[in-house]
């Protein structure tokens, strides 16, 4: 049997910039917020909602 740790990390590593959650994540644009945290902060970041 190899005795090796596997090299690859599997699962949410890394969490919400803002509150740490790992669910729901928004990773495009290197934002990196989950969605709860982005509705907050989309208008200071300059997203605008339409319809």
């Amino acid at each position: 049997m190899n005795s090796m740790k596997p090299t690859k990390q599997f699962g949410r590593k890394e969490g919400c910039l803002r509150c740490g959650r790992k669910r729901g994540m928004i990773r495009r644009y290197n934002i990196r917020l989950c969605r709860q945290c982005f509705r907050e902060l989309a208008p200071d970041l300059g997203f605008k909602k339409y319809s």
